[in-house]
């Protein structure tokens, strides 16, 4: 056998290997926790077993087979039911596929399995099987049980010795003959696992089978990670000429290139999204870990636990899925530490013995949101705040000044602990500050609720994928940027005529009132060291949030919203902390991309906004009887200003006016490979229509009875956060009432009736 083959054979004995001891851990698991059906979860763990045995037998790996093989022997005593299901045979079956885990990890790397500490296993699983037989397993003397250990290693494909004796399996667990390879026994077991008759060993239709369809091994195939994150590459390149090809054929305005073109943008965005799809990866491949770490830190800290995962199958890029693992890990660990209490404890305080701990993953406006949720002791914000004082994080007057909410945050803080001693779980004061930190790395943001004595939530929040990001390119400095919108809350233009839009300073710091309180600012020039002097007095803010920090960015100009591909920056401008990469332009021209929450740690933004928000809290007037608090879009059809809920919206876009097609009666667009339906907010008014129509066209995406619609308006305005008070002057078609934002009355549309008047049926 050649070199090449040998290598080929080992790679998919380890991924067919790690893939069944995954599935082996989750039947042990579940296996402990089931009434009634613990034969389904043992024969299909017996399976796991045996493939790995087998497999590794093939290619003449005999440690593999030893441990994998004396597992098999205590399974098949479990399975034919001479032992009963109990935690510490359970626990050495958890023990046998973490040794066989990393005995596979070995052959990975190109390391010896020998290397791997298995003798004390082995003497485990033996007087596992002593003890739940009580009575002592006599030495395998039989020519029959030789004859079979020599018959398994016959079929390796290298040079090997034979397997030392082991113990024999109990008769009554002779379902096949232990010479069939396991290819053959997956196959051909129709005592263990088989209930379908319908397909013989060769793959062939079976009596029940007449179809012939094609086995699942024959409808996929593996490739390398390596060529599928190099064909994503090639389509971020191919996306980037796109946005050139748009941004040329737009200055042309060449009606003939414009059919083509569209067609091209389409074409590069359905391919972009394939290709993203072979990049995905399901939670589960995190979340397959954790029942496994709850269960052993419960038995370890004598607390009882129910795990729930809920949205298993929510995907994410395969590289944001190897950024999260850790924190989530920590997060869980520290969940049953310190979340969860002891069963005494529980019951005293009128709760099940059995805490409950929850993980939920679900999209959420363009990103993938993960909860980690329990029902334990909460976080007292009063034991909190005594321990940062006492550990010098924060100053005690600092502290009375912190809302719940950020006392909450403090944890957050490198330092922090709240552990009265150092245990091997706690106690050092590092892990949630690390948690946020790989987050906001990966332009995420973590925010933590909590009820003393009913539980604490932790809700994450991240992007899809790293390799293509929407962002907002701004100018500063005669530089462009990109600012994820990940990051983004809302722009503001600065009017130096109005007392709401000019700049103010506290103790030397710009700050901006918005909607009555002052937002601390940043001059992004000045940062970047790209000018000495201030900005224009018209410039334009950037209010961008990280890590709980709000505050506005100070540039220049607003260019436009892109899709932008990420690229990774050189090694000596990774140390900066403020860029959190590199992207090239529809123009050929390299942006960076800002780091918002390296930014605010490098200009220590954090103490500023609390100085700002100490300012802003003396003065405020009381809010009139009947108003509340709404985020509004504000925009303009024909000469009416009409607001939005901003919770309402998903995207704004533009787009040019020729793109607009029909299907029937209605007005649709192509978007993002599907057919989105159009509505003209002019109509929905009572047909208000611009006496000029524009080549280019505002679209707010909104969901609809269930539908994604474009609502089509004229002109964005801002971006309003105001107390207001909606008045109703009778049943205004598709208008929920009018209100005063930002000193002028506007319209605001209710969503329910416009569906209604479009035509828009309610789904499900």
């Amino acid at each position: 056998m050649n070199d090449d083959m040998q290598r080929q054979l080992i790679q998919d004995l380890v991924i067919e290997s790690l893939e069944g001891l995954d599935s082996f851990d989750a039947e042990m698991l579940a296996l402990e926790g089931s009434e009634g059906e613990a034969q389904d979860h043992l024969k299909l763990a017996f399976r796991m077993m045996h493939t790995v045995k087998g497999s590794s037998g093939c290619l003449g790996f005999e440690t593999i087979e030893k441990v994998a093989h004396s597992g098999e022997n205590l399974l098949s005593l479990l399975r034919d039911e001479v032992i009963p299901v109990s935690q510490p045979v359970i626990s050495g079956l958890l023990r046998c596929s973490d040794a066989l885990r990393d005995m596979v990890h070995c052959l990975e790397v190109g390391a010896a399995p020998e290397t791997v500490p298995h003798s004390d296993l082995l003497q485990l699983l033996d007087s596992l099987q002593r003890e739940a037989l009580n009575e002592p397993v006599a030495e395998p003397t039989s020519s029959a049980t030789n004859a079979t250990i020599q018959a398994q290693t016959g079929w390796g494909l290298f040079e090997e010795d034979p397997l030392p004796s082991a113990p024999p399996a109990p008769a009554a667990s002779e379902s096949l003959p232990e010479e069939l390879p396991a290819e053959v026994q997956n196959l051909a077991s129709s005592d263990n696992t088989n209930e379908n008759p319908g397909e013989d060993i060769a793959g062939k239709p079976g009596p029940n089978n007449a179809t012939g369809a094609p086995r699942a091994s024959e409808s996929a195939i593996r490739v390398e990670v390596a060529q599928i994150d190099r064909l994503m590459n090639l389509v971020g390149e191919l996306v980037l000429a796109r946005n050139r090809i748009l941004q040329l054929t737009g200055a042309m305005s060449d009606p003939a290139l414009n059919g083509p073109v569209q067609r091209v943008n389409l074409i590069t965005t359905e391919l972009q999204a394939s290709v993203m799809k072979t990049r995905m990866q399901t939670v589960q491949t995190v979340w397959s870990k954790f029942p496994r770490l709850v269960r052993d830190l419960s038995y370890d800290l004598g607390k009882k636990v129910v795990l729930t995962m809920e949205g298993q199958d929510t995907e994410l890029d395969r590289t944001v899925i190897e950024a999260i693992r850790d924190p989530l890990t920590h997060i869980v660990r520290n969940s049953i530490d310190h979340g969860l209490e002891l069963p005494a404890a529980r019951l005293a305080a009128n709760k099940n013995e059995t805490g409950q701990l929850r993980l939920t993953a679900f999209h959420e406006g363009g990103q993938v949101v993960l909860e980690i949720a329990d029902d334990g002791r909460g976080i007292d914000p009063a034991r909190v705040s005594k321990k940062a004082i006492e550990r010098g994080l924060i100053s005690a007057d600092d502290a009375a000044r912190l809302s719940e909410r950020e006392i909450l945050n403090l944890i957050f803080q490198a330092g922090f602990s709240t552990a009265e001693k150092v245990t091997n779980l706690s106690g050092r004061g590092v892990g949630m500050d690390v948690v946020r930190s790989n987050v906001e790395k990966i332009g995420g943001t973590v925010e933590i609720n909590s009820s003393v004595g009913e539980g604490t939530t932790i809700q994450i929040r991240i992007p899809l994928t790293l390799a293509i990001i929407p962002a907002l390119l701004v100018g500063c400095g005669g530089n462009r940027f990109a600012i994820p919108q990940a990051s983004l809350l809302e722009l503001v233009r600065l009017d130096p005529s109005s007392t709401t839009r000019s700049i103010e300073w506290v103790d030397a710091a710009p700050v901006l009132r918005l909607r009555g309180k002052l937002l601390a600012l940043l001059d992004l020039g000045q940062a970047l060291g790209l000018r000495s002097q201030p900005p224009a007095e018209d410039a334009f803010v950037v209010v961008v949030e990280a890590g709980g920090r709000k505050f506005g960015l100070l540039v220049d100009s607003v260019l436009d919203t892109e899709e932008i591909v990420v690229k990774p920056l050189h090694r000596l401008l990774k140390n900066l902390g403020v860029y959190a990469g590199a992207t090239i332009l529809g123009d050929g021209q390299v942006a960076l991309i800002l780091d918002i929450a390296g930014l605010a740690k490098r200009n220590g933004m954090s103490a500023t906004r609390k100085l700002v928000e100490a300012e802003s809290t003396q003065g405020q007037s009381a809010v009139d009887d009947g108003a509340r608090s709404l985020r509004l879009l504000m925009t303009r059809v024909a000469q009416n200003r009409v607001a939005f809920p901003l919770e309402e919206v998903t995207r704004i876009e533009e787009i040019p006016a020729n793109s607009v097609e029909r299907s029937g009666p209605r007005e649709v667009l192509q978007y993002r490979g599907r057919i989105m339906p159009l509505v003209r907010i002019g109509d929905c008014l009572g047909e208000l229509r611009s006496p000029h129509p524009p080549d280019l066209i505002h679209v707010v995406v909104c969901q609809l009875r269930g539908t994604q619609a474009g609502l089509i308006i004229d002109q964005i305005e801002d971006i309003f956060e105001e107390k207001v008070k909606i008045e109703r002057f009778g049943n205004e078609r598709c208008v929920a009432g009018s209100l005063v934002a930002g000193g002028k009355i506007a319209d605001l549309l209710d969503l329910e009736r416009i569906a209604e008047f479009a035509g828009f049926e309610r789904r499900p």
